[in-house]
């Protein structure tokens, strides 16, 4: 067995499964009770989502088999190629073509929206839990596609470019049923959307924020919120994304409130800030200086997803219909093995 994967959780292997014939991926939780623990959560999840789409037709990776092995607990899954993540650290973060951008975003959009279907919050999306079918590409010649693209490649770099951009989403280990207890912070930092950090309790909605930040970051090669701390974050929001509405900081959590000033900017820099982050702050240009005129629907997308108030912002359902998807892609038709 050839180790594929590690993470706090435990490891994930490549295994010969014997009775389908095949390779398989099975991941392997630490036996300490807390990860035991985290994984019947996950396990409930996986086996919630298997038994309402039995023709594994929905992006969302299917639990083929569990059981335990020297107080492990093994999840046996469908081996897949690397995560979207990996693909993009060996292409030197290039940029994908629009099309395949709008490919990654239709099927991640139709998982999540699934999902919440389901009453099932991901919580954690992103591009390492986005993995692969294939990774076989062909070389390109880069022109970037930002007009003041985030990162400075220079155009006429060779990158790869996927022969398919087929995917399924993974890891459900944070998923959480919308009517059962939510933590107070989840979702990776540079995914985060604003309700979590300004802690206004969070949904579904939270979902779409993180795909519009992965969205934008296939787009440019590059994360759209590159940053630890709470202020430098919501003041990358409101340099790159616009400012917050007076009405909405004003229904912040008396808190949250303290991270604005009386005239609903964000409060920043402060007495506290150090140097580069000012000068990294003030360095940063709005989202429509990013993406280029031409698509322009790509931008209305994005916008709607990294709307700051929740509750305004644009569903899962609702994306599905926006015109950017009218040239979608077309995934191969017909149910994966179970």
């Amino acid at each position: 067995m050839d180790v594929i994967g590690q993470g706090t959780f435990g490891k994930v292997v490549r295994a010969w499964d014997q009775v389908r014939r095949c390779h398989c991926a099975i991941k392997i939780i630490r036996s300490i009770q807390k990860y035991r623990d985290a994984s019947q959560i996950e396990l409930r999840v996986l086996q919630h989502l298997k038994r309402s789409d039995p023709m594994n037709t929905r992006r969302c990776i299917h639990l083929l088999d569990t059981f335990e092995h020297r107080n492990h607990i093994c999840m046996v899954f469908e081996l897949l190629s690397q995560s979207l993540y990996d693909f993009m650290k060996d292409n030197q973060f290039n940029p994908f073509p629009l099309s395949q951008v709008r490919a990654f975003a239709s099927q991640l959009v139709g998982a999540v929206a699934y999902m919440h279907t389901q009453k099932l919050v991901h919580t954690d999306l992103k591009p390492e839990n986005m993995m692969l079918h294939r990774k076989d590409s062909h070389c390109d010649v880069i022109v970037h596609p930002g007009l003041q693209p985030l990162n400075q490649k220079f155009p006429g770099q060779n990158r790869k470019v996927l022969l398919s951009p087929e995917m399924m989403l993974i890891d459900f280990g944070s998923a959480t049923f919308d009517g059962e207890y939510h933590s107070s912070v989840v979702s990776t930092r540079h995914y985060r959307a604003p309700e979590i950090i300004l802690n206004m309790g969070w949904s579904y909605p939270c979902d779409i924020w993180s795909i519009g930040c992965i969205l934008v970051e296939l787009y440019t090669g590059e994360a759209l919120f590159q940053t630890h701390d709470n202020l430098e974050h919501l003041a990358m929001m409101e340099a790159i994304l616009g400012s917050f509405s007076p009405r909405f900081v004003a229904s912040l959590p008396a808190g949250a409130r303290k991270l604005f000033t009386k005239s609903a900017r964000v409060d920043f820099p402060n007495d506290h800030v150090s140097r580069a982050s000012r000068k990294f702050v003030k360095g940063l240009k709005p989202l429509n200086y990013t993406i280029r005129p031409e698509h322009s629907a790509f931008l209305d997308l994005v916008k709607q997803m990294l709307e700051y108030d929740p509750t305004k912002r644009l569903t899962a359902q609702e994306a599905l219909k926006h015109p950017f998807f009218r040239e979608t892609w077309a995934p191969p038709t017909g149910p994966r093995y179970s």
